[in-house]
């Protein structure tokens, strides 16, 4: 079994019986990167040194001892379905917004700065799935198209299923205007929009995650109690620093006789 001390001891994990699974999701310590990017940013397209990506890259593989296989995200509801070949390629393969896989030593990995990562289980660790929702996807329905794919993969019902909330922007700090509660098809009054000033709100998006994982039939939902705006030493966050890293959060299947 790899050593745990590996893992930074400041990462996020499930608190959840999940039989031969592993999960966590990274915070911004424990890398190499730069300020504004410091220290542990595993996303090269906002401006970090390549170089040093690669690195925290290699020390997230290292950790969990599986390669996270990370997806080009577009804040849709698209799920792919992630096998040996997307873990030997190196580079994103897939557009989409979630991974799920049934294979052993593969992470499915979606990267956040206030979005939320949302981490799927199946019984037994017959299949696995993470998920960037963003209120974009969380409105298309990127949690019920994942949660379906590892039913599907599992052959398992939704109230089978374990379902963790990392760490995304909290509800005393995400304005919106009327589009969003549009999207939702929420009303002025709706206790997940909470009014602010004329034509802006404060969404609770964990709160709207938990409503539609609840809908679609999930009852083990955990997590989702921390805010990446509110906790600058601890997470990236786009909308309060605009050019900062990315955090993720890696689901996967252990190997038989455990890691």
């Amino acid at each position: 079994m790899r050593d745990a001390r590996l893992r930074h001891p400041d990462w996020l994990a499930p608190v959840w019986d999940a039989a031969n699974v592993g999960a966590l999701m990274t915070t911004r310590r424990g890398g190499v990167s730069a300020a504004p990017f410091d220290s542990f940013n595993l996303r090269a397209a906002v401006g970090d040194d390549p170089q040093a990506v690669a690195a925290n890259q290699r020390l997230l593989e290292q950790a969990i001892g599986v390669r996270p296989v990370f997806l080009n995200q577009v804040h849709a509801a698209t799920v792919a379905r992630l096998t040996a070949a997307d873990a030997q390629a190196g580079a994103a393969l897939h557009t989409a917004d979630a991974g799920v896989t049934t294979e052993p030593g593969i992470g499915c990995a979606v990267q956040v700065a206030d979005c939320l990562p949302v981490l799927f289980a199946a019984p037994q660790g017959r299949a696995v799935g993470a998920a960037h929702a963003g209120w974009r996807g969380l409105a298309l329905g990127v949690l019920e198209a994942t949660l379906g794919a590892v039913c599907e993969a599992a052959r398992c019902e939704p109230g089978e299923l374990q379902a963790w909330l990392g760490a995304g922007i909290g509800p005393a700090h995400f304005e919106v205007g009327p589009d969003v509660l549009e999207a939702f098809g929420a009303s002025v009054d709706s206790p997940r929009f909470v009014a602010r000033q004329p034509g802006k709100w404060l969404a609770d998006l964990p709160a709207l995650a938990r409503d539609r994982l609840h809908a679609a039939g999930v009852r083990a939902v955990s997590g989702g109690d921390w805010c990446t705006v509110a906790d600058a030493s601890r997470f990236f966050s786009f909308r309060r620093d605009r050019v900062t890293g990315r955090m993720a959060a890696v689901i996967w299947i252990e190997a038989a006789g455990g890691r």
